[in-house]
């Protein structure tokens, strides 16, 4: 496994992790199944050997998570450290799963 790849793991169950922390304080138990298990399935499809696919579909859905974070950090000032985690979290994810597309495609070997 690339380090990109590890990259991406390790933010998606910090993600899920931060999710966990965020709404189950607040009992908020739905939210916490709709926001807590994608990248928390993600992750898991990941170690057991998830194709590119996997990865590119957990970089866009990170762009909805990096959405999300920038409006409660917004709008919500209570909320806002959590937000800013999952916004430096969706950073990670869109990043760590582009990183591979972006070395193919910027490589002097093309």
């Amino acid at each position: 496994m690339t380090f990109a790849r590890r990259l991406l793991v390790v933010a998606l169950l910090g993600l899920s992790v931060l999710y966990a922390a965020w709404f189950a304080s607040r009992s908020e138990w739905f939210a916490l199944g709709f926001f807590g298990l994608p990248p928390l399935c993600f992750a898991i499809a990941l170690v057991r050997g998830g194709t590119s696919r996997t990865a590119f579909w957990a970089g866009v859905i990170a762009l909805l998570w990096f959405s999300h974070g920038v409006m409660v950090a917004w709008t919500r000032p209570a909320e806002r450290a959590y937000a800013l985690g999952e916004i430096a979290l969706a950073l990670v994810i869109v990043f760590s799963a582009s990183v591979n597309g972006l070395r193919a495609r910027f490589s002097k070997g093309r």
